[in-house]
């Protein structure tokens, strides 16, 4: 009978207590991209988890949903998303952020408005049933001091690129959306400009914190039953974020087309830094005090019932 090497033995001791968790992907969309180069990476693996082809979704509904019921364990997203469902019961935890609110932008002509403020009685292209939307709502009263739903008219659409399509149509004034759209609007037509980025806009009345956009959060069911899982998760997206920012043109060109961004977009999105992967970990304490300070502001503006508490993150 064949012996077996002590290294095999280790090696077959961690494999067996790797731990399979479920995960998702929403497409298009630039998330895609991190989720492609984990798995060709096997970035999952490296950090003791099994992860399976993630289950695809192309409505942003029904992605969130199935996470709230508990169908998945990891979903990536925007934080304000997950903090409002934490409110409201959904047994979930907060990992890491991967991106900030620089990607959220209000595009214009070069020859319309040059100033946020202008914009009372004009017309916004936006859509309203998104928290992003009512985040740069917010911003721009505070900021500006007019409320766009009053002093503005808001023509509503239904997802994102639509609101710049409006725009490029001449039948909207601005339009509120977020990367890759607003890439996407400024290379089809060259006599648009990015009128505000709403990352900019907070940390000025902010004192200079960053607003997060995106990030990962995990079923506190995982976390209960696996201590130690949300750092292992951290570490895969560390590594993940590390190696995109690393060489952007070869991920993109490696795993861009499964995005269902074009490949120019894409990159001219990553190389304009509004859309810009950056890891923040909720271990530490600075990312999650911006957060904290987020959610007083969202709270404030009656976006969410009230600040979030420290339970909603995996420290």
């Amino acid at each position: 009978m064949a012996s077996v090497s002590t290294p095999a033995i280790i090696r077959n001791a961690l494999a067996a207590s790797d731990i399979n968790v479920r995960w998702a992907s929403l497409q298009p969309g630039f998330t895609v991209l991190p989720v492609q180069y984990i798995l060709a990476n096997h970035l999952g693996r490296k950090n003791g988890i099994i992860l399976p082809d993630p289950s695809p979704y192309t409505a942003v509904s029904t992605y969130y949903n199935d996470f709230t019921a508990g169908n998945y364990d990891i979903c990536i997203g925007s934080w304000d998303t997950f903090a409002a469902r934490y409110q409201a019961g959904v047994p979930l935890k907060y990992v890491c952020s991967i991106t900030d609110a620089n990607m959220i932008a209000m595009l214009a002509p070069k020859g319309g408005v040059d100033d946020v403020s202008k914009l009372k009685g004009r017309t916004i292209a936006a859509l309203q049933s998104t928290g992003t939307y009512r985040i740069v709502r917010a911003l721009i009263k505070v900021a500006f001091g007019f409320d766009m739903e009053k002093d503005a008219t808001i023509q509503n659409v239904d997802n994102p690129a639509a609101s710049v399509s409006l725009l490029m149509a001449d039948r909207a004034d601005a339009a509120i959306s977020w990367e890759p759209n607003i890439t996407t609007g400024l290379i089809r037509k060259a006599d648009l400009r990015v009128l505000l980025k709403a990352g900019d806009v907070y940390k000025k009345i902010s004192g200079g914190i960053e607003l997060p956009y995106f990030g990962v959060a995990i079923r506190k069911e995982l976390a209960d039953a696996n201590p130690g899982i949300a750092a292992k998760i951290s570490k895969m997206f560390e590594d993940c974020l590390a190696g995109i920012n690393a060489d952007t043109t070869k991920a993109v060109d490696l795993f861009g087309s499964k995005t269902g961004i074009q490949i120019d977009v894409l990159k001219e999105a990553m190389n304009s830094r509004r859309l810009e992967f950056g890891y923040r970990p909720m271990s530490d304490e600075l990312s999650r005090s911006a957060v904290m300070v987020a959610s007083d502001f969202l709270a404030s503006n009656g976006l969410l019932s009230k600040p979030i508490d420290e339970n909603f993150f995996a420290v």
